[in-house]
C-alpha cells in the first residue's frame, strides 16, 4: 500500500507543470492556438490549385524577416508554396551582419558590392553567399507541408532594365554578370523560368522598351508578374496571352504581411497553380504550360479558358421554381472561399454572391440569363473594373 502510495505522488508529480512545481504562485491562461487560413478552391481541368507567392524578400537582402520566418507567415496565411527571391544586386543589410559578427574580425570588415543595381560589380565581385536563403527556408517549409522554390531576383534601373525573378535556379552565385540580359541567360542555363516583375514600376507606362524586346525576342521570359501586391496592370493580360506566359500574382513582401492582408480581411496576393500535386517537377511544369490564374483582393485573373472553368467550377446552378407561367427561380450557390461580384446583363442589377451562400435570379419563360462576373478578368477593358468575364445560360439549359 505504502508502495502504491509513492507511486500515486510520483505520477502526479511528473504530470504537472514543471513551473508550478517549482512555482505554486504562476497559472497558466487559455492559450491562443494559431490557425491556419485556409482557401477553398475548385480544380480547375483536373488539376488542383496550389497558392503560391513566387516574390518575397528577407533581411539576406532589403526585407525585414528571416527566411524561416517568412516560411511560417506563409504557412498560417494559406500559401503551399513560397520562393525567397532575395536580390542579387542589392543587399543593404550585408554591412549591418557584418558588423554583428565585428568580434570575430580584428578590423571590420566593409560590406562591397551590395548596391550595384545602377553600376557593376567591382573585381571583387559578389562576396555573400545567395544560396542562403532558400537553404534557411527548405526544410522548415517541407516540415510544415509545403515547398519552397529556389530563386533570386535579378535587379538592375528599374525604367531602363527592369526587375526578374529567376524561379528553379540551381546556384544562385552562378547568375550576376555585368551584363543584364546575360544574368537572365546564366538562368537560364540553370533550367531557370524568368518572371517580369511589376513591370510597370517606377514607370510611366508598362509598355516594352529596348531592353524589354531584347529579351522578350531571346525567348528569354516565361512569365510576367501582372500583380505586385495591389497593384494590377491589366495590359499584360494581352502580353501573357499573346506570348503564351504564365501570369503572376504576388506580395513582394518586404516587411511582415499580416497587417497588409489578414489583418484587413483578405488573404493575400498569390498565384494559383494548377497542378496535379506539389512538386518542384509539377509545379514548373505549370508554370511552363502557363496554367496559373493571378488573385489579388478577391480577384482572379487569367485566361478564358481557365476563369471561366473556375468560375463554373466554383458555383453551382439550379431551377429552384418554376412558376406556372414558366417563370423560372434560378438559384447560384457560392462552393468557394472567394466572393463574386455578379451584374446582370439584362436589368443592370448587381448582387454580391458571398462564399459559401446562394442568391436567386428569376427568369421569364423562354428567356436567357446572361450575367458579368466583376472580379474574374480575361482582358483589359475600357473601364476595367467593370464588363470582364459574360456568363450566359440559355434557356434550354434552365431547366
Amino acid at each position: 500500500m505504502k508502495r502504491l502510495s509513492i507511486l500515486i505522488v510520483a505520477i502526479v508529480m511528473a504530470v504537472m507543470p514543471l513551473s508550478a512545481q517549482k512555482n505554486p504562485d504562476l497559472r497558466y491562461l487559455p492559450k491562443q492556438v494559431p490557425q491556419r487560413a485556409e482557401m477553398i478552391l475548385p480544380q480547375v481541368k483536373g488539376y488542383n490549385i496550389y497558392k503560391a507567392d513566387f516574390h518575397v524578400h528577407t533581411f539576406y537582402s532589403d526585407g525585414d524577416v528571416s527566411a524561416k520566418g517568412r516560411v511560417t507567415e506563409a504557412y498560417y496565411e494559406g500559401l503551399d508554396i513560397i520562393a525567397i527571391t532575395d536580390h542579387v544586386e542589392y543587399r543593404p543589410y550585408e554591412q549591418k551582419m557584418l558588423r554583428a559578427t565585428q568580434g570575430y574580425h580584428k578590423v571590420l570588415p566593409t560590406a562591397k558590392n551590395y548596391n550595384i543595381t545602377h553600376k557593376a560589380a567591382d573585381a571583387n565581385g559578389i562576396l555573400a553567399d545567395l544560396n542562403v536563403p532558400y537553404e534557411e527556408a527548405k526544410k522548415p517549409a517541407e516540415r510544415l507541408g509545403m515547398l519552397a522554390v529556389p530563386g533570386v531576383e535579378i535587379t538592375r534601373h528599374p525604367d531602363k532594365v527592369g526587375h526578374y525573378n529567376a524561379l528553379f535556379i540551381k546556384d544562385a552565385n552562378t547568375i550576376y554578370d555585368p551584363d543584364p540580359a546575360q544574368s537572365i541567360r546564366n538562368a537560364k542555363k540553370q533550367g531557370a523560368l524568368i518572371m517580369h516583375n511589376h513591370p510597370g514600376w517606377k514607370r510611366k507606362t508598362v509598355d516594352m522598351n529596348e531592353f524589354h524586346q531584347q529579351v522578350y525576342g531571346e525567348g528569354l521570359i516565361d512569365g510576367v508578374e501582372i500583380v505586385n501586391g495591389g497593384s494590377f496592370g491589366s495590359k499584360l493580360i494581352k502580353r501573357c496571352l499573346d506570348n503564351k506566359l504564365f501570369m503572376a500574382a504576388a506580395t513582394d513582401a518586404h516587411s511582415t504581411t499580416h497587417y497588409i492582408y489578414d489583418g484587413r480581411g483578405y488573404f493575400r496576393t498569390c498565384t494559383f497553380v494548377l497542378a496535379k500535386e506539389l512538386s518542384l517537377k509539377a509545379v514548373k511544369e505549370a508554370l511552363v504550360k502557363d496554367r496559373t490564374l493571378a488573385y489579388a483582393y478577391d480577384n482572379v485573373i487569367g485566361s478564358e479558358e481557365l476563369v471561366r472553368e473556375f468560375f463554373n467550377n466554383s458555383v453551382k446552378m439550379n431551377v429552384a421554381y418554376t412558376s406556372s407561367k414558366g417563370e423560372k427561380t434560378i438559384v447560384f450557390t457560392n462552393m468557394t472561399s472567394i466572393p463574386m461580384r455578379l451584374r446582370r446583363a439584362a436589368k443592370g442589377e448587381g448582387a454580391l454572391l458571398n462564399p459559401f451562400q446562394s442568391i436567386s435570379f428569376k427568369v421569364a419563360k423562354d428567356k436567357d440569363l446572361t450575367f458579368t462576373v466583376l472580379n474574374l478578368w480575361t482582358a483589359d477593358e475600357e473601364h476595367p473594373k467593370g464588363m470582364n468575364l459574360k456568363v450566359a445560360y440559355k434557356a434550354k439549359d434552365l431547366k
